[in-house]
């Protein structure tokens, strides 16, 4: 990792100790996952046969889980309607970590919904059902009071807009000015054509289209970029810019200067949400008193991770010190490891699953290995820790630390991730992991094979793969010590 990495990684790992407040629009995000095999007898369209359904915090709600994501405390206010998909929300929001909640509702409004039914990888339809209606002036004035209550505690704001009704312009002016008589910096995800609404914010993070649409200046080189967004901050009265551009990275232009950043992202499979990450790690950033070169810097590393997953993602601190270190490392935890899994899935891809001690990597080991991702497309190495090792085989094992195993394992071209777990069995990670193929050596039986019921049981199955003949660790210890 270059010197500029590793700064960087103490930076992200130090926005776990500071607290935001998002503010905005959120909205339901559903996920309805299909399989496509014939055609409609009643139109031309294709038949969805429905498998699984998600749903997900989306808009300001997105931010709030990015926040929390990087371990950063959140102040989060926001207006739900009193309906089903509000209900949805407000439990979404009740099981984020880290978050102090102001969950307003307002009788009679609708609760933004984004459904997308996706099959074999494709989105298939998005059906949107939203409200754009201005928030009542009374719940206006219960979030004012809210705000200030909160705002000496907080680091930084982020106004989530997304044009549904409760940014108002009396209430970006409310916040914006509050904020900038406690010295605290505002960063907004803009929506519409007058970024004049914003006067006085800190930063503003539109993409590429927005910021033509709201300057009315050419975007196709880096030098219109540049010159469209010092429109912006001369003429609407902000700090600074932050220009997302896709493929093309994003452009910072901080008062006299301009900062070009490359993508990061190895590979793009869906940019839902990628602004969301942008504004909270950015803001999160700020609130830890980097500055905005810096501060963009890591927005750009998080964007390149949540646009390579499936749907509305997050990025977290593990993974973002992980993209830094050139991706060297593939051992991760399980909330990761489900987000990989996510992504995986909807390409279609097989996941297959093992589990050891693997204490000393020999030959069968990595026999085993080869034949367990032949059987699969994506292979996770569930990791017996230290402690659990010790249980397992006694005090005088491992003879290496959970860490090295990892790094070992990781390094074989055949696993693709490496998961830690700390009990006995793996019982607990298969049933979060539910992997399609569970493989295990040929010394044990199908039945013996603990988690091939639960496998069995969501049509997975269980394969036993041939052992190498001669090869154990114990054999090895044992041989060693002679």
């Amino acid at each position: 990792m270059t010197d500029d990495a590793h700064a960087m990684a103490t930076q992200v790992q130090a926005l776990g100790g500071v607290r935001v407040l998002c503010l905005g629009d959120v909205m339901l995000d559903r996920y309805v996952y299909g399989e496509v095999t014939r055609v409609s007898p009643e139109a031309p369209i294709p038949v969805c046969r429905v498998t699984d359904e998600r749903a997900m915090l989306g808009g300001a709600g997105n931010v709030a889980r990015n926040l929390a994501a990087l371990g950063a405390g959140i102040e989060f206010i926001t207006v739900i309607g009193d309906d089903p998909a509000g209900s949805d929300i407000a439990g979404l929001v009740a099981e984020l970590d880290g978050a102090e909640a102001t969950v307003l509702t307002a009788p009679g409004r609708a609760t933004t919904v984004k459904s997308r039914y996706i099959a074999d990888g494709q989105q298939l339809l998005r059906a949107d059902r939203e409200t754009e209606a201005a928030i009542p002036t009374d719940i206006e004035n219960d979030i004012i009071a809210r705000l200030d209550e909160v705002i000496a505690s907080v680091g930084a704001i982020v106004l989530s807009d997304y044009g549904k009704g409760v940014l108002t312009p009396v209430l970006v002016n409310r916040v914006i000015e509050a904020a900038r008589a406690a010295g605290k910096p505002v960063v907004v995800d803009p929506k519409g054509p007058d970024y004049g609404v914003y006067r006085g914010a800190t930063m503003l993070t539109p993409n590429r289209r927005e910021l033509a649409g709201a300057s009315r200046m050419a975007d196709g080189t880096d030098e219109e970029i540049v010159a469209a967004a010092r429109h912006i901050v001369t003429h609407c009265g902000v700090v600074s810019v932050l220009v997302t551009r896709g493929s093309d990275g994003m452009t910072l232009v901080d008062g006299a200067s301009a900062i070009h950043l490359a993508a990061e992202a190895r590979e793009v499979f869906d940019v839902s949400g990628a602004g969301d990450t942008v504004v909270a790690a950015t803001a999160a950033a700020l609130a830890a008193g980097l500055d905005a070169g810096a501060a963009a810097g890591i927005a750009n590393v998080a964007a390149g991770i949540v646009v390579a997953k499936a749907g509305t993602a997050v990025a977290r601190t593990d993974e973002i010190v992980d993209t830094l270190r050139a991706g060297e490392l593939k051992s991760v935890g399980l909330p990761v490891a489900l987000d990989r899994l996510a992504t995986w899935r909807a390409h279609g891809l097989t996941i297959g699953f093992t589990n050891g001690c693997f204490d000393l990597i020999h030959p069968g080991h990595v026999s085993l290995l080869s034949q367990a991702r032949a059987a699969c497309d994506r292979l996770i190495v569930g990791l017996n820790s230290d402690s659990s090792t010790r249980r397992l085989k006694g005090d005088d094992r491992p003879v290496q630390s959970e860490a090295a195993r990892a790094a070992v394992l990781g390094s074989l071209a055949s696993v693709d991730l490496v998961v830690i777990f700390d009990d006995d069995t793996p019982i607990a990670l298969i049933e979060a992991l539910r992997p399609d193929v569970l493989v295990k050596g040929a010394d044990y039986s199908i039945d013996q094979v603990v988690g091939g019921d639960l496998v069995e049981g969501h049509g997975g199955r269980v394969m036993l793969a041939t052992l190498a003949p001669g090869h154990s660790t114990t054999a090895t210890i044992s041989r060693m010590g002679k």
